[in-house]
């Protein structure tokens, strides 16, 4: 699957799903990436590097799959 997905630039932690989450646009539609992570739920600030990191998980992830309504829920180890 190759499509544009456009960041926005709003990394925050969504205590209501326990997950770092990420907005953009997919198609017209605002979508909201939830990662589930151990190891970054620990962190209070992400820094921009792992900003990119995270967003090239998500690019790889929509490569690979078709999202389902308007949330993806990335689950890493």
């Amino acid at each position: 699957m190759n499509q544009a997905f456009l960041f926005n630039d709003d990394l925050h932690f969504d205590e209501q799903h326990d997950a770092w989450a990420l907005t953009g646009q997919l198609l017209g539609q605002r979508v909201t990436i939830f990662f589930h992570s151990v190891q970054l739920k620990n962190i209070a600030k992400i820094d921009n590097c792992t900003k990119y990191d995270l967003e090239e998980v998500a690019e790889l992830w929509l490569e690979k799959n078709e999202p389902e309504g308007n949330e993806i829920h990335i689950n890493m180890r």
